[in-house]
């Protein structure tokens, strides 16, 4: 009798511990550090105008995390009901696989998105004076504007993701609300040097969906899946990602200029895998041998803004 108790209570122990490994692989823990990354240059690049509070720094990390696991989480379900994670390559998707149901998936696309509203409503909170409701307004217009912007990439009738415009939302996403935004918010002006910043950011950040695609180029066109690679084609994507990476190293040529911090001479360590990246583009034979890729991109940017908000907060 004990032992069956033992064998059931083991058995339960396992399936919960794998459906937690399931939901860890739905939220791709690798794409946080991209998403963190546009939070960091914002935040740096403000520390040169005025001291930072940290309890914005970390509302507006939570509040970007959760927005970049709701988008996740949204891809997961929306490219598995529409048949574009059946022939995928690289990294295995829940829904597509029947690891996670739909109506799961589905819950958790509301729980993040409520979680993101909350975060996003305390980080508007502690950032300005209610008594003036201008730009509060705004940053929730911005901010229910992300969440839209995270779910409807690929979920949806008419999906943005699906007809190639991912590329744009993603520059401005990751770019122009993620460094610009947080910069604001932290405080309180806009200086020229943060389009920079962005321009950084944003472009890697494009970059590594244009990797993505570029893997999936074969699954994505064969569930009509239009994204610009699909649209334009192997070779223009490999010249696009070349013009993507060249781009925001001229940008944090430009940040290091204007700042003359020479410990910023650092990121001349990860800048050399963004270089590398470019030979890999160039040379490749088979697509998986992109999935790797992603992973270096998204790490390389993560280390590069970390070197300079170390370097300049």
């Amino acid at each position: 009798m004990c032992f069956l108790v033992y064998q059931f209570i083991f058995i339960n122990l396992y399936i919960h511990t794998m459906k937690i490994k399931h939901w860890i692989k739905a939220f791709r823990l690798r794409t946080l550090p991209l998403s963190v990354s546009c939070i960091l240059m914002g935040f740096s690049l403000a520390s040169l105008e005025s001291s930072v509070d940290y309890i914005l720094l970390s509302l507006t990390i939570t509040t970007t995390v959760f927005l970049q696991i709701l988008s996740n989480l949204a891809n997961d379900y929306g490219d598995g009901i529409k048949g574009a994670d059946k022939n995928r390559k690289g990294e295995q998707r829940m829904v597509a696989s029947g690891l996670i149901s739909k109506k799961s998936m589905f819950s958790a696309v509301i729980l993040f998105s409520v979680l993101s509203l909350f975060s996003g409503l305390a980080l508007i909170y502690f950032s300005f004076d209610l008594s003036t409701l201008f730009y509060p307004i705004v940053f929730l217009i911005l901010g229910l504007f992300s969440i839209w912007g995270a779910i409807k990439y690929t979920m949806g009738k008419t999906p943005y993701g699906y007809i190639g415009f991912g590329d744009v939302f993603v520059f401005v996403f990751f770019g122009i609300l993620g460094v610009i935004g947080s910069y604001f918010l932290f405080c309180g002006q806009i200086n020229p040097i943060v389009f920079a910043g962005a321009f950084f950011c944003g472009c890697l950040s494009v970059s590594v969906l244009n990797m993505n695609n570029m893997r999936d180029y074969q699954s994505d066109k064969i569930a009509g899946k239009n994204t610009v690679v699909v649209n334009k084609g192997l070779s223009w994507a490999r010249y696009y990602q070349v013009s993507l990476i060249l781009s925001a190293i001229t940008a944090l040529s430009i940040i290091y200029l204007h700042t003359l911090n020479h410990w910023l001479l650092l990121t001349l360590f990860p800048v050399l895998i963004l270089l590398l990246n470019i030979k890999k583009v160039v040379t490749f034979k088979n697509n998986i041998e992109l999935d790797a890729e992603l992973k270096k991109i998204a790490l390389s940017t993560f280390a590069i803004t970390l070197i300079i908000t170390l370097c300049l907060v």
